[in-house]
């Protein structure tokens, strides 16, 4: 439909792999040296391992890997690793073509046949690569099989040489102590990491120009906004880029910027919880009377004391301005479009007590997930009322027109809210603030340094203790003393109620955003003022 409108050949975002818009980032370029050096003089029936993202790009590796294999390779290609270790290995027979009449269900005449043939291979001059893709669905007995496999070898080398690409959960599964042996076999590891702000708007550029586009219809803005909203994934910026390219010809908008991108994003990125709304209604109304019953309690409690003996408190550098002069100050400090990001990503690290100059820039120009031991780093879109019952301080990021500022939301009240927007405190009435507030906010935050990733049902460790004392705050349940730190269903259940109060997506899997709730819970750290109207 837009095509002509913007002067392209064919659709330059489809998610399909072509191999003509592929487009090889830096690290993309290690990733798949990474991938031939194992295979070949790395190799020796070692493991390669390559992890990343979903949507940053493995499997388009993979088949860039089995272009540029040698012509005396053959290729067992394994798609769906869910699968019994019996079922795998006739799979992987299957794909090399091997006669296995009569063999089925039988793991030993299977190997022997697998064995057989790696044997002939290897008298031809041949090398058998096997690819596991998704290997982060496989199971402790597959994966242990799979190991089994690098045991068919010669005197003087394996017959196998075996690629496993996965999410990242597979770096945390080959982590376990029971897989330790398989772990001390890969002798070649990667993981794919999203695009950065520069390598975005290159890969956009790339797929336009190969599409046939003479002007990208994408403005400066409009690039920093799908790199945001995409977070540097491939995929994401098809899908975003597609639909924004459809909604501009739609409007008959030669150019495209950063709001109608954010509205495509909101069309197609997942994340909205209506569905688990109307299925968990009664968790969320309780959830919801719980955080507004501990709320009264929590002010008068705090009234009750400030009777008695002033509070220790930080006040603000300057007294803020007035409520109804915050929308009139906050419009005329937008029409100026100070340069804020950076330092307001300062002062809030600042207030988690990180100092550095070298993180504070890191974490303006990416906002990496993990910055360092036990701190993480999240944008997202949501509404006040969303941000409000993380009880914590982040950046807000503020509009008017073409110029953007980023303010640090320090407090809110049941009418105001109080920002500090380049060191210049505000009281900003919160029905004003929705003029501003794109819906775009960055958070930072402290968990236990023994969580690097995500948890869900079946893990257990001291991640998972922490997740269930945490949640006991929230719903009075089971604490970590109560039994094994184990991720069973009733606690998925408990997250999934956890999730649903804060407006996360109710996915039972404790990710960056459910971290973020769970941290929040946590006395310790920075929390919101709430002594304001």
């Amino acid at each position: 439909m837009y095509l002509e409108y913007y002067g392209l050949r064919e659709a330059p975002f489809s998610i399909t792999p072509d191999p003509r818009y592929v487009f090889l980032s830096e690290r993309h370029r290690d990733a798949l040296a990474h991938l031939l050096y194992g295979v070949g003089k790395g190799g020796s029936g070692g493991f390669v391992q390559l992890t990343g993202e979903v949507g940053t790009g493995k499997t388009t590796l993979s088949r860039l890997l089995l272009e540029q294999l040698p012509e005396n390779t053959q290729v067992a290609l394994l798609l769906n690793p869910k699968l019994s270790p019996v079922e795998m290995i006739e799979t992987v027979c299957e794909e090399l073509k091997l006669d296995i009449t009569g063999k089925r269900g039988s793991l030993k005449g299977l190997t022997d046949t697998l064995n057989t043939y790696l044997l002939d291979a290897y008298a031809q001059g041949l090398r058998v690569v096997l690819i596991v893709d998704e290997a982060q669905n496989l199971s402790l007995d597959a994966l242990e099989q799979i190991r089994l496999l690098t045991n068919l070898e010669t005197p003087t080398q394996k017959l196998l040489q075996i690629i496993l690409l996965g999410q990242p959960e597979l770096r945390d599964m080959l982590a376990r102590p029971e897989l330790r042996q398989l772990a001390q076999r890969i002798t070649a590891r990667y993981h794919l990491t999203p695009l950065d702000a520069a390598e975005t708007e290159a890969y956009v550029k790339h797929r336009m120009a190969v599409a046939g586009c003479q002007h990208i219809p994408f403005s400066r803005l409009g690039l920093r906004a799908l790199y945001q909203r995409s977070t540097g994934i491939p995929r994401l910026i098809n899908v975003i880029a597609d639909r924004a390219l459809m909604a501009g010809y739609a409007r008959e908008q030669q150019s495209i910027g950063e709001r109608l991108v954010d509205r495509s994003a909101d069309e197609t990125l997942p994340g909205h919880a209506r569905y688990w709304v109307r299925r968990y209604a009664r968790w969320v109304i309780a959830a919801l009377l719980l955080v507004a019953v501990g709320g009264a309690l929590l002010l008068r409690q705090q009234a009750g004391v400030g009777d008695a003996a002033p509070q220790a408190s930080t006040p603000p550098a300057t007294a803020p301005a007035p409520a109804e002069n915050g929308a009139a100050l906050l419009q005329a400090r937008l029409a100026k479009a100070p340069e804020t990001e950076l330092s307001t990503v300062t002062q809030l690290l600042s207030r988690w007590q990180v100092g550095s100059a070298e993180t504070s820039v890191r974490v303006a120009t990416r906002c990496p997930p993990m910055i360092g031991a036990g701190l993480y780093c999240l944008r997202g879109h949501g509404t006040l009322e969303q941000v409000l019952r993380f009880d914590r301080p982040l950046i807000l990021v503020l509009g008017q027109d073409s110029h953007t500022a980023h303010a640090l939301l320090q407090g809110a009240g049941r009418q105001q809210v109080h920002l500090d927007l380049a060191g210049e405190a505000i009281n900003l009435p919160r029905a004003d603030l929705e003029r501003f507030w794109t819906g775009e906010f960055m958070a930072i935050w402290r968990v236990p340094a023994s969580i690097n990733g995500p948890i869900r049902r079946g893990d257990a460790g001291p991640g998972v203790a922490w997740a269930k004392e945490s949640l006991r705050h929230l719903d009075g349940g089971a604490g970590a003393d109560s039994g094994p730190a184990y991720f069973d269903a009733e606690m998925e259940e408990r997250v999934r109620k956890l999730q649903l109060a804060y407006g996360i997506q109710a996915d039972g899997i404790i990710g960056p955003e459910t971290l973020f709730a769970l941290s929040a819970l946590d006395e310790s750290g920075p929390h919101l003022t709430r002594n304001i109207e």
